[in-house]
């Protein structure tokens, strides 16, 4: 009998093409959340926050994603871990809403998010702010957009006056070797929409010396690093998703010419921040 020819992949642009559709539908019913109120909540085990739209959110994305790829691995916040995913060659990374807590607030910095990740690398992504109606989108090589305008980062090269996302009292704890110069400081509830502003050039860089799971951080590093900046952890070490313990050590986005010297100005601490204090969030 002859060979038959293996079913090829999935082109990146039909990945891509889904991810956005999927993260259009799930922002939409969000929104729909957010402007409709009241909304269940409830707090889980780690004494973070969960509503009945993250929930929902988490529902649609898996429904249409899995649908469409059920060979893919996956990975939710709002979801069992489920160790196929390490065996799996691409693995969609999924906040169904980053930054549940300015949700529930009525705070319109929350982003619902999703990545495409391949062998460690992350290759498309999306990150919608329904209420903002911002939607950045990426994929490896091809560059970062927001609402269909291409994205990069500022040209700062200078810390000083530099406009830095991050908690006050992180830069302002009196246990740096060096103050850190005066700069102009902003914070986002959603991790994932402070990578974004980055790759915006809205915000030179964004710091936070806290373990960062990768929902968390996965779609923002496409999108940002696509846009020109640098993102690691705290010591310059790149990171590679979908790993057993899907974390990352820190986070460090910033445009290149400020990447040096931020670098610089945390070397000294310790490759495991969890016994530092100052550094939440």
């Amino acid at each position: 009998m002859p060979a038959t020819d293996a079913p090829q992949a999935p082109s990146l642009s039909d990945d891509h093409q889904l991810l956005c559709d999927a993260v259009r539908e799930a922002g939409a019913r969000v929104l729909s959340r957010y402007r409709g109120r009241p909304v269940r909540r409830w707090t889980k085990n780690d004494k973070s926050p969960v509503t009945e739209a993250d929930l929902e959110s988490n529902a649609i994305l898996k429904d249409r994603l899995l649908s469409a790829r059920p060979g893919y691995g996956w990975l939710s916040e709002e979801c069992v871990d489920d160790a196929r995913r390490l065996h799996a060659e691409r693995v969609f990374i999924i906040d169904p809403i980053d930054g549940t807590r300015a949700f529930i607030e009525a705070s319109p910095e929350f982003t619902v998010c999703a990545a495409l990740v391949e062998n460690g690398v992350a290759i498309s992504s999306a990150i919608f702010n329904p209420v903002t109606e911002e939607f950045f989108e990426a994929t490896l090589g091809g560059g970062a957009r927001c609402s269909g305008r291409p994205l990069r980062v500022s040209p700062a090269a200078d810390l000083d006056g530099a406009k830095m996302l991050g908690p006050g009292h992180m830069f302002e704890h009196p246990s740096w070797p060096i103050p850190w110069p005066k700069m102009r400081l902003g914070y986002r509830c959603s991790t994932q929409y402070r990578f974004a502003l980055v790759a915006k050039g809205q915000y030179d860089g964004a710091i936070a010396l806290v373990r960062k799971s990768d929902w968390d951080v996965a779609a923002g590093t496409l999108i940002a690093t696509e846009a020109g900046a640098h993102v690691s952890d705290h010591l310059g070490s790149g990171y590679v998703f979908n790993q057993p313990d899907p974390c990352q050590r820190a986070l460090v986005c910033t445009a290149p010419g400020l990447y040096p010297a931020v670098l610089e100005r945390l070397s000294h601490l310790p490759a495991d921040l969890r016994g530092v204090k100052g550094g939440r969030r």
